[in-house]
């Protein structure tokens, strides 16, 4: 499932291809994604113009500045979900299977979503994305100065459930994802299973760093690449030969040496050394 660095990743490979640019085709393939494509998505879109690309959590937002009358202003909400990718492809480049939907621009340029699993999304927004009860309620960016251990810790008190769901709450911090919270809490030295509030002001602080080390590290490297995803420019990340923990369960730790375990917290399997996180 791309997770925050790999839709960073994306934003920054396809923003060159379609900011400023004109939308002069829309095809839709496939309107049934997990949120049915708007009936008038091609309506609203075809003459304008796209503005600066920004992420929020997970989803890309693709400002509409309108060309004609008929357009109104707005944005384009874009979700990968489990298995989507956005990437940048030609004139005469057929669609493959499971390619939905196509932005077409004005140099010849096209912005294809490519879903299997339909489990993304994109739709339109209009006025403020902030009002967007999708992304009204958010917590911080974790790469921004809004979010450190000092939060971390004062939201955690009290709270008795495991620490790993504790930091993929969104509420808490948006994006950090079942693959960085598992590297950053092994970074950080603490067992994921631990509660959330008997962990020490001084330890979230380390794994405050630890998540921004994480995070910015996958998006330097392109993302993860698991399963079928690529960049917006088709190219796979490079973070996976990185991972410590996630997806190493019976190997040997890099640090110690000892026997990674699983385990299952809320839902998600859990790799972690015992040994070397308490």
């Amino acid at each position: 499932m791309p997770e925050l660095p790999e839709v960073e990743t994306t934003r920054r490979g396809i923003a060159p291809h379609v900011e400023g640019r004109e939308i002069v085709e829309v095809i839709v393939r496939q309107p049934r994604l997990r949120v049915p494509v708007p009936e008038d998505f091609i309506e609203r879109l075809v003459g304008s113009r796209i503005g600066t690309l920004s992420r929020r959590a997970k989803y890309l937002l693709l400002p509409i500045e309108g060309g004609e009358e008929r357009v109104r202003a707005g944005s384009l909400i874009w979700h990968l979900g489990m298995s989507g990718s956005l990437r940048i492809a030609r004139l005469g480049e057929l669609p493959k299977k499971h390619d939905h939907v196509d932005l077409v621009f004005d140099d010849g340029a096209i912005l294809r979503y490519h879903d299997p699993r339909r489990f993304g999304f994109v739709d339109w927004l209009a006025g403020s994305a902030e009002r967007d009860p999708r992304l009204a309620n958010l917590g911080p960016e974790p790469l921004s100065d809004a979010f450190d251990g000092e939060r971390l810790y004062h939201l955690s008190r009290g709270r008795r459930m495991a620490v790993k769901p504790f930091l993929m709450d969104n509420a808490v911090v948006v994006g950090v994802g079942n693959i960085y919270a598992s590297e950053a809490l092994f970074l950080a030295g603490i067992d994921p299973r631990r509660a959330a509030g008997r962990i020490s002001r001084e330890r979230y602080e380390r794994l405050a760093a630890a998540i921004r080390e994480v995070l910015a590290a996958a998006i330097t490297q392109g993302g993860t690449t698991l399963r079928d995803f690529v960049s917006g420019t088709g190219e796979p990340g490079y973070f996976k030969q990185r991972l410590n923990v996630y997806g190493r369960h019976g190997q040997g730790c890099r640090r110690c040496h000892g026997e990674l375990r699983l385990v299952t917290l809320g839902q998600r399997a859990s790799v972690f050394c015992p040994l070397c996180q308490k």
